[in-house]
C-alpha cells in the first residue's frame, strides 16, 4: 500500500500562517491593541506572494554619502605615448588594429595580405577556431613550464619568429627589434634572405640570441654558397630553406597598391603619409632599405621574386645543400605527407609545415590540417625529424592547439609584424608576452603543466 509523500524537503514553499499582515500598506501588526486598528511604526517592509518579509539595510534606497562615494571615483589621467598604448593591447588583434592604424597602406597591406582571393589564409585561421580543447581537472596546475627543445636547444617559449621580408618597411626597426626581442624572450630568430638588415649586422644586436638564417636558393649558386657561408660564420646555428616560390603568388593587395621596393612617394602615397607621419619621417631619416643578399633593387615584389628565384629546383639541389652546410637544416614550405617524408629522406633535420602564409598559391593545404598525417607518418619511419609549423597563429592558444596536434614547435610571422608595426621593439615584446600569456593560461586550464604533456585528446577537431 502506498503512502502520500510529504514535504519534508527544507527548501519547499509552506503555506503562511495568519500573522495578521495588512496585504495593502506592506506591514505587520505588532498584537498591541488587536481589534482597535493601531499600528506601530515598524521597518518597511515587502510583499512576496501571500508573505511580508522586512527589507533588509542594504536593499533600502538612501541618498549617497561622499564617503561612500570617494573610493568609487578614481579618475585615471590619461596615457599616452607608445608604452601606454602596447599595454592597452589584450590581443594579437589588438596590436594589429594599431598597426593599422600607424603604417601605410601599402606596407600594411604587404604584410597583412595573402594571395588572389586570401581563402587559404582565412582557412588558416579558420582551422584554430574550428577546435574544441578537452579539458583535464583537479591537476596541479600551479606552475606552467612554456620551456622545451627544438632541433638540439632549449627554448624559453614553443615558438620561434618566422622569417620576413622587408621588414624595415614595416617599421623602422625591423630585423634589429625582432632579433633583440626573440633574445630577450629565449627564442629563436630567423633571418630572411630578403631581410632589410645584414646577417652580420643582426648578430651583432642580438649576440646571445640564437639566430637561424632562411635561404631561398637563388639561380646563382655562388651567391648562395656566399650567404650560407656568412651565415655560418655569423653564427647562426639552422639554416631553413624555403621551397614554395618557384613563382611569385598573385598577392593582389600589392598589385593594387602598387607596392614597390623601396615604396615610391607618389601622390597616393603622400596623401597617406599625411595620417601616419611618425612612420614616414622615420623611413626617410634611416640608412634607405638594403637586403641581406642584394645591397640594392628597385621595383615589384613579384619581379624580384622571378628574377632572383630557382623555378629548376629539385630534391637533388636539397642533396647539394645537405653537403654544404654543417648546422641543422630545415625545409620550410611543405604541404604534403610525401614531401614530408623526401626531404627528410634527403638529409633535412627539420620540416616546416607551411604555405607561406597563404601568399603563394590560394587554396593550398592548411598546415594545421595537414599536421597529424606528417606526424604519424614520420614517426612510423622511426624518424627523429622535427614538425614545425606556420601560418594562421594569431594566439597563443592557436600554438597550444598546435602542440598537442603533434607539432614540435611554431613560428609567428604576422603576429610579431603587427607588433612591430604596432610599437617597434616594444611591440615585438608585447606580442611575445601576449602569446606566453595566452599560453600559460590554456595549459593550466587544460590541466597541463609541460609542453611535453599536451596529446592529441586534448584537441578535438569539430567538422564544418
Amino acid at each position: 500500500m502506498t503512502q502520500p509523500v510529504g514535504t519534508t524537503n527544507p527548501e519547499a514553499p509552506t503555506t503562511p500562517q495568519d500573522t495578521g499582515a495588512d496585504d495593502a500598506s506592506g506591514t505587520f501588526d505588532d498584537g498591541a491593541g488587536a481589534g482597535s486598528g493601531a499600528r506601530a511604526a515598524q521597518p518597511a517592509s515587502r510583499q512576496t506572494g501571500s508573505q511580508a518579509y522586512a527589507l533588509p539595510d542594504a536593499l533600502r534606497r538612501r541618498i549617497p554619502k561622499y564617503a561612500d562615494l570617494a573610493p568609487l571615483m578614481q579618475f585615471k589621467k590619461p596615457e599616452l605615448g607608445r608604452a601606454a598604448r602596447l599595454r592597452r593591447a589584450s590581443t594579437i588583434w589588438d596590436l594589429r588594429a594599431i598597426a593599422k592604424r600607424r603604417t601605410p597602406k601599402a606596407p600594411f597591406d604587404y604584410t597583412d595580405g595573402a594571395a588572389e582571393a586570401e581563402i587559404t589564409l582565412n582557412r588558416a585561421r579558420q582551422a584554430f577556431q574550428d577546435i574544441e580543447f578537452r579539458p583535464g581537472v583537479l591537476r596541479n596546475v600551479s606552475a606552467v613550464d612554456l620551456g622545451t627543445d627544438i632541433l638540439g636547444k632549449p627554448s624559453r617559449l614553443p615558438f620561434g619568429i618566422a622569417p620576413t621580408g622587408f621588414t624595415r618597411m614595416m617599421q623602422s626597426e625591423g630585423e634589429y627589434a625582432g632579433s633583440r626581442a626573440a633574445a630577450a624572450a629565449g627564442i629563436p630568430y630567423t633571418l630572411s634572405t630578403m631581410g632589410t638588415a645584414s646577417i652580420e649586422d643582426v648578430a651583432a644586436a642580438a649576440p646571445d640570441g640564437r639566430n637561424w638564417f632562411q635561404l631561398y636558393l637563388w639561380t646563382d649558386r655562388d651567391r648562395s654558397l656566399e650567404l650560407i657561408e656568412r651565415a655560418a660564420k655569423a653564427g647562426n646555428d639552422t639554416l631553413m630553406v624555403t621551397v614554395d616560390t618557384a613563382v611569385a603568388g598573385a598577392r593582389l593587395r600589392d598589385v593594387r597598391n602598387g607596392m614597390t621596393i623601396p615604396p615610391a612617394l607618389t601622390l597616393k602615397t603622400v596623401l597617406d603619409a599625411s595620417y601616419r607621419p611618425e612612420w614616414w619621417f622615420n623611413f626617410l631619416t634611416h640608412e634607405p632599405l638594403t637586403f641581406a643578399s642584394l645591397s640594392r633593387y628597385t621595383g615589384t615584389v613579384a619581379d624580384l621574386i622571378n628574377s632572383m628565384f630557382d623555378p629548376t629546383l629539385t630534391f637533388e639541389d636539397l642533396d647539394w645543400l645537405r653537403e654544404t652546410w654543417k648546422g641543422k637544416l630545415v625545409v620550410k614550405g611543405i604541404q604534403t605527407v610525401d614531401d614530408a617524408r623526401k626531404v627528410v629522406d634527403h638529409g633535412a633535420d627539420g620540416v616546416v609545415l607551411s604555405n607561406h602564409g597563404g601568399r603563394q598559391l590560394d587554396r593550398a593545404p592548411i598546415p594545421f590540417h595537414l599536421l597529424p598525417e606528417v606526424t604519424a607518418a614520420l614517426r612510423s619511419d622511426n624518424s627523429d625529424a622535427a614538425v614545425i609549423l606556420d601560418t594562421g597563429i594569431m594566439s597563443g592558444a592557436d600554438i597550444i592547439a598546435a602542440l598537442a596536434t603533434g607539432a614540435d614547435f611554431t613560428l609567428i610571422g604576422r603576429a610579431y609584424l603587427y607588433g612591430l608595426m604596432a610599437g617597434g621593439q616594444a611591440g615585438v615584446e608585447r606580442a611575445i608576452e601576449i602569446l606566453a600569456t595566452d599560453m600559460r593560461r590554456t595549459m593550466a586550464l587544460l590541466g597541463v603543466s609541460r609542453i611535453a604533456d599536451l596529446t592529441p585528446d586534448h584537441v578535438h577537431l569539430l567538422q564544418r
